[in-house]
């Protein structure tokens, strides 16, 4: 490592943090490249940058996810300008934004970089993350479901009592967005399933699915597809975000979907990541 100095971002950092996104890939009106996005991480979770050589090398950030026991460090970004790959800045990042003890998650998009510094700090357990797109009326139809409207705190309640976790401002968050709305799958009198479609462009479909411990794959499956078949997209196309060991990823690709992106998600703790507790949300990207 060389000369590296690690703090906390300020709104002044705004601009910096930009410039890194964008030379790392990043859309310009995506994660570090959008400042309001970086705005709400410095008022709801912890934002850092790195300087080397007097300027703005990297920037990292980070939210808390839930309470008490079940609460989880969840690494939001880390970006790295490519000019300053191999000084340690990455490292040095995540080293000053790791709370002890505290489960970790978190997943890399567009910089592939980043991976080998999750790996060293003990994130070792990971898979694809896959944004699936195709037409809805391809898929089946499951007999016994029917889809409902709920609020957001319906569907986070649900989901905290599914998983220990508290997600309510992600709820609010996605339904807040065009065409954003909180449903439950319910196979006649159980609800095993709750979670946010969304209802604009290339969000067009599950954004977020959290599922009851009391069903198993078969029940994931058609959770999903029921939640899918449900929807009407203007012109019949849909989208859906599903880890790569999810059970209804080979369904729905039978179905003709496409994989049109993926992330990839990594933690200290398997059982963070088991499919049949809940979908991810990339509203934490």
């Amino acid at each position: 490592m060389t000369d590296v100095h690690v703090r906390d971002a300020t709104r002044s950092d705004l601009d910096a943090i930009a410039a890194v996104a964008v030379a790392t890939g990043q859309d310009e009106e995506w994660s570090g490249s959008d400042p309001a996005y970086v705005t709400h991480l410095l008022a709801e979770g912890r934002v850092m940058v790195a300087e080397s050589a007097g300027r703005v090398a990297g920037f990292g950030a980070t939210q808390r996810i839930g309470d008490g026991p079940a609460a989880i460090t969840m690494l939001c970004d880390l970006f790295v300008d490519p000019g300053s790959h191999g000084r340690g800045t990455g490292q040095a990042l995540l080293a000053a934004l790791w709370e002890p003890g505290s489960p970790r998650m978190t997943f890399s998009s567009l910089h592939a970089h980043a991976l080998p510094v999750y790996t060293r700090a003990g994130l070792d357990a990971w898979w694809p993350l896959l944004y699936l797109g195709g037409a809805v009326g391809a898929l089946p139809r499951a007999p016994g479901w029917t889809v409902a409207t709920a609020s957001p705190e319906e569907a986070a309640a649900l989901e905290a009592e599914w998983t220990g976790i508290d997600r309510s401002a992600d709820h609010r968050a996605w339904a807040a967005r065009p065409g954003g709305q909180p449903v439950t799958a319910h196979y006649g009198a159980a609800v095993l399933a709750a979670g946010t479609v969304a209802g604009e462009d290339a969000e067009y479909g599950i954004t977020h699915l959290a599922l009851s411990p009391a069903g198993g794959d078969g029940e994931a499956v058609e959770a999903v597809t029921a939640v899918l078949a449900s929807l009407n997209p203007p012109d019949g196309r849909a989208r859906v975000y599903l880890p790569g060991p999810h059970p209804a990823v080979r369904p729905v690709l039978d179905a003709g979907w496409h994989v049109d992106a993926m992330d990839i998600f990594m933690a200290t703790d398997p059982g963070l990541l088991d499919p049949r507790r809940a979908v991810p949300s990339p509203a934490f990207a």
